[in-house]
C-alpha cells in the first residue's frame, strides 16, 4: 500500500507572521517544519503541494512538488496525486505531532475520510483513500468542514475525526506554540530572533 503525506502550502499562510518577522520567511519556516515532520515518518512518501513558488529548498532531494493555484480546490489537488491513501496537512501546523498523522490513517479503516479538526475551526489535515470519494468536496478552511462533509456523505460514519490541533492563522495562534514540544525548530528560531 502506498501512503502519501502531502504538505499543503498556500500564500495566505504567511498572514500569521508576528510583527518584525518577514511574512515570506515565516511561511518558509512553518512549511519546512511541517515538511520535516512528514519526511521523518516511516512507511509514507512525502509530497509538497504548493501555491508559493521557490520552496524547492525546504524539501529533501527527490521529493515530488505539485504546483497549484492559490485557490485551487482540494478536490482538484487530490485528483493530481497517485497512491492508495493520502493525508494532506496544512503547512501552518509546524508543531503537529506525528502521532496524529498515524491516527488519520488508522481511522481510514472505518471511514472514507478522516479529519484532524483545527481547534478554532477548519481542519489541520484530511486523510482519504485515492481517488477521493465522488461525494466529497472538502475545504480545509471552511469553519465547520466536518459538518459539511458529513452532509455531503451518502451515509453515517463516512467521515471520522481525530483529536483537534491548531493552525497558525493569526498572531494569537502563534502564542499557542508550546516551547516544550519537540520540532518546529525553524519557526522557533525565527520567532525567537525577531
Amino acid at each position: 500500500m502506498t501512503r502519501i503525506v502531502a504538505v499543503l502550502v498556500r500564500g495566505r499562510m504567511a498572514e500569521a507572521a508576528p510583527p518584525g518577522v518577514d511574512p515570506r520567511q515565516f511561511l518558509e519556516a512553518v512549511a519546512e517544519d511541517t515538511y520535516e515532520m512528514v519526511a521523518g515518518l516511516e512507511f509514507v512518501t512525502p509530497v509538497l503541494i504548493t501555491a508559493v513558488p521557490g520552496l524547492d529548498d525546504i524539501v529533501w532531494p527527490g521529493t515530488e512538488i505539485v504546483t497549484i493555484h492559490e485557490d485551487e480546490p482540494l478536490r482538484a489537488v487530490l485528483g493530481r496525486l497517485s497512491g492508495d491513501q493520502v493525508a494532506v496537512i496544512n503547512a501552518d501546523a509546524p508543531d503537529l505531532p506525528s502521532l496524529l498523522v498515524g491516527k488519520l490513517f488508522r481511522e481510514l479503516g472505518r471511514a472514507e475520510i478522516t479529519i484532524c479538526p483545527a481547534a478554532d475551526g477548519g481542519a489541520v489535515a484530511l486523510a482519504c483513500s485515492l481517488p477521493l470519494p465522488a461525494w466529497a468536496d472538502p475545504d480545509l478552511d471552511h469553519p465547520d468542514v466536518v459538518a459539511v462533509l458529513r452532509t455531503q456523505a451518502p451515509g453515517p460514519r463516512r467521515v471520522a475525526t481525530i483529536s483537534a490541533w491548531h493552525r497558525l492563522r493569526t498572531l494569537d495562534d502563534v502564542e499557542r506554540l508550546d516551547p516544550g514540544l519537540e520540532g518546529w525548530d525553524n519557526t522557533r528560531a525565527l520567532i525567537a530572533g525577531r
